[in-house]
């Protein structure tokens, strides 16, 4: 059976912590799927098909990794595209508790799912898609927490 991972998030944007976690899980798992969920809290800034056709780009030597994107709870899409595992990386313990709460709720959803947790490298762990976005709207360049060059 194959291994299907969803690696599910707003990416608003999807920054170069994000692609170091799909890269790592590429390789534990058959195919991977970044799923760019609609977040009802929050006001998107970059569009989804602009984060899409980025993230494509990101990772099209990389054939085991798809983009897609949702509507709705995490769990649900991850049963409806057969993803036995969620993937998700940790920066610090803040970021723990919470992907604990998640989990526990999502394998409550869908049984069938298992929560595997990264912890994020040492050297991108400070990389935010919330400071990252505010970066940008103050004009600085973000070149250099991207993997991919933002359309102009």
């Amino acid at each position: 059976m194959k291994r299907i991972a969803l690696f599910p998030g707003s990416f608003d944007p999807f920054t170069k912590g994000h692609e170091d976690i799909v890269i790592r899980g590429s390789l534990l798992f058959d195919e991977v799927i970044i799923g760019i969920g609609q977040n009802s809290q929050k006001q998107r800034f970059f569009p989804i098909e602009v984060m899409i056709n980025c993230i494509n780009e990101a990772f099209k030597d990389y054939p085991n990794v798809k983009v897609d994107s949702f509507v709705g709870l995490t769990a649900t899409f991850a049963e409806k595209i057969n993803a036995k595992y969620l993937l998700r990386g940790l920066r610090n313990t803040t970021d723990f508790e919470y992907e604990n709460s998640i989990a526990q709720i999502n394998k409550n959803i869908y049984p069938n799912l298992e929560t595997v947790l990264f912890i994020t490298s040492p050297e991108l762990a400070y990389i935010s898609s919330t400071i990252v976005r505010d970066i940008h709207k103050w004009g600085q360049n973000v070149d250099k927490y991207l993997p991919y060059k933002l359309p102009t």
